[in-house]
C-alpha cells in the first residue's frame, strides 16, 4: 500500500495545517513557560507531599505534553489535500454535499473533512462519521440510507461541489 493511501495518513487542508502548526508553536513556547512558572511558584509553597498547587501544576504539565505529542503526531502524518485535486463526479473528502431528507424534504449542506477538521456547527462533518461514511463515493441523484441512533434516515444527494 502506498504511503498516501496508508490508514495513518491524516488529510488536512493547508489552512488547518497552519492552525495546528501555530497551536503547537504556542504550546511549546508559551504553554511550557507558563507551566514551568506555575510549578516553580507552587514549589515555593513548601512541602511537596501536601502541596495541592504543585500537584495541579504537574498535572497541567502532563496534559500540556500530551497535547503537544498529539499535535506532533498529527503533523507527522499530515498530507495536504486541495479540493481542486478532486473531481466533482462523486462525494470525496472536501466535497460540499447538499442533501434532501426524503421524508421531510428538508435540505442541508455538509462539507466532508478529516476528523481533525470536523465542526458540526460549521457544517463540517468527518468522513469517518456515519453520515460521512455513507456519503463517500456516492454520486449526484443517489439516495442514501444512513443509520443514526434514532433509526435510519434517507437522503437524496442534490448537489456535489468543491
Amino acid at each position: 500500500m502506498s504511503q498516501n493511501n496508508s490508514p495513518d495518513v491524516i488529510y488536512l487542508t493547508r489552512k488547518r495545517l497552519r492552525e495546528i502548526e501555530e497551536e503547537l508553536h504556542d504550546l511549546k513556547l508559551n504553554g511550557r513557560k507558563h507551566v514551568a512558572q506555575d510549578i516553580a511558584e507552587a514549589r515555593g509553597h513548601g512541602d511537596l507531599s501536601e502541596n495541592a498547587e504543585y500537584d495541579a501544576a504537574k498535572e497541567a504539565q502532563q496534559h500540556l505534553e500530551r497535547k503537544i505529542m498529539q499535535l506532533e503526531t498529527i503533523l507527522s502524518k499530515a498530507r495536504i489535500i486541495e479540493s481542486n485535486d478532486l473531481p466533482n463526479d462523486k462525494v470525496y473528502i472536501l466535497s460540499h454535499v447538499t442533501l434532501q431528507d426524503t421524508e421531510s424534504d428538508e435540505t442541508m449542506t455538509y462539507t466532508l473533512v478529516s476528523n481533525e477538521e470536523a465542526d458540526f456547527d460549521e457544517g463540517k462533518i468527518s468522513v469517518s462519521s456515519p453520515i460521512g461514511k455513507a456519503l463517500l463515493g456516492r454520486e449526484l441523484g443517489e439516495t442514501v440510507k444512513i443509520k443514526v441512533p434514532a433509526g435510519e434516515m434517507e437522503y437524496k444527494i442534490l448537489e456535489i461541489n468543491r
